[in-house]
């Protein structure tokens, strides 16, 4: 029987050991993996319970998602204006089903957009989610996307050259919060001038969080495998290889900037226009004729045409194919604000178009990734 015992109890005291250290990792890993379900945030939806709205509240204030209430559609859904019981307007984003955002993008502009304050970005005031259906709730801005205004000749003229330049500015600063100003270091990905809202005193609001990326303040460049933004706004090392940095939104702010002075498109089919909107600056930049660049509107505009060129030579030292060549938006915020900083000269800019080749020419990086595709959201 005392042998019994003895054999016994070792084995038993074995047994609940491994039990124990089996339970022990199971919750090692699962705390682990709870940690990194998310490696861009701490915390979860749960943490801003605060600003979720009833579904049934939001889709009674957009008349049940009617057409006569849209807004627009863009690369991950439709956006509704709406208003609530109370007179309030709000502009709602329904995510579509098969948009490609999941709950990890969606989580992505809640977190985002509940954390940052500024004048020159889009205000979040709540969002929904009932099965299915995934609802972001913004402020209304009244004038809608710079594009819609910008490349309306019906409308370009509400744009004069002081409201085109406070819109440049706005937008710089904007971003430059999202860089270095913030309590994050966010990384927009998708600028371009239909992600940027007027209210109705012409202020820029930049919008549409979707494919943010917050990152460390010490990393100098980030890679993915997805690459998705709109085509001419994208970085080329970007567009190429999948490589992004603040850079990258350095380039996209300059192609905006580029469209704002001269109210053309980045890529136009118009015959009068010939040509890639970068590859005319550049040429017109070398051949000395960059005010024939500048929108015919603006050309009449008295005094203002040297703040115009020292703009246009701001947005191509933005647009340079070298990403160490490119200002920060620190820099840009300086140099927009002062006249008497002298510019350097700028190098030739990504997806640059030789007029004689035509061929599409970029610089490859040191190193190469095989990943050269690309998608739109929503052009």
């Amino acid at each position: 029987m005392n042998i019994i015992i003895i054999i016994c109890v070792p084995i038993v005291a074995f047994i609940l050991l491994a039990l124990g250290v089996g339970i022990f990792v199971k919750k090692r890993m699962k705390h682990e993996a709870k940690e990194f379900i998310n490696p861009d945030f701490s915390g979860d939806i749960s943490t801003i319970e605060s600003i979720q709205h009833h579904f049934g509240k939001i889709r009674a204030a957009t008349n049940n998602f009617s057409d006569d209430n849209k807004l627009g559609q863009g690369g991950f859904g439709a956006v509704y204006m709406g208003k609530l019981v109370h007179g309030k307007e709000i502009a709602v984003k329904r995510l579509s089903k098969d948009s490609g955002q999941g709950d990890q993008e969606f989580k992505n502009e809640v977190l985002l957009l509940a954390k940052l304050q500024h004048r020159n970005l889009v205000r979040l005031l709540g969002f929904s989610i009932e099965g299915i259906e995934r609802l972001l709730v913004y402020e209304f801005v009244r004038n809608g996307s710079l594009d819609q205004i910008l490349f309306d000749r019906t409308k370009s003229s509400k744009l004069d050259w002081n409201s085109r330049y406070r819109i440049i500015v706005g937008i710089a600063k904007g971003v430059l919060y999202l860089h270095e100003d913030s309590r994050l270091m966010i990384i927009h990905r998708d600028l371009k001038a239909s992600n940027v809202l007027l209210d109705g005193n012409m202020n820029p609001k930049i919008a549409d969080f979707g494919m943010a990326r917050l990152v460390v303040p010490d990393a100098t460049i980030e890679s993915t495998n997805l690459i998705v933004g709109t085509y001419g706004y994208m970085a080329p090392e970007y567009a190429r290889y999948g490589h992004f940095s603040v850079k990258s939104d350095v380039f996209s702010f300059g192609v905006i900037v580029l469209e704002i002075i001269t109210g053309r498109k980045i890529f136009t089919q118009n015959e009068e226009d010939r040509g890639d909107l970068l590859s005319c600056a550049w040429r017109s930049w070398r051949e000395g004729t960059i005010s024939n660049l500048i929108d015919r509107t603006l050309s009449e505009t008295n005094g203002g045409q040297p703040d115009m060129v020292r703009c246009i030579h701001i947005a191509l030292l933005c647009v340079q194919q070298n990403t160490a060549s490119r200002p920060t938006m620190a820099s840009v915020v300086v140099m927009l604000n002062s006249s008497t900083i002298t510019l350097p000269i700028p190098t030739e800019p990504g997806f640059y178009f030789s007029r004689t080749t035509s061929i599409l020419h970029l610089e490859s990086p040191n190193t190469q990734s095989p990943n050269n595709t690309y998608s739109s959201m929503g052009d």
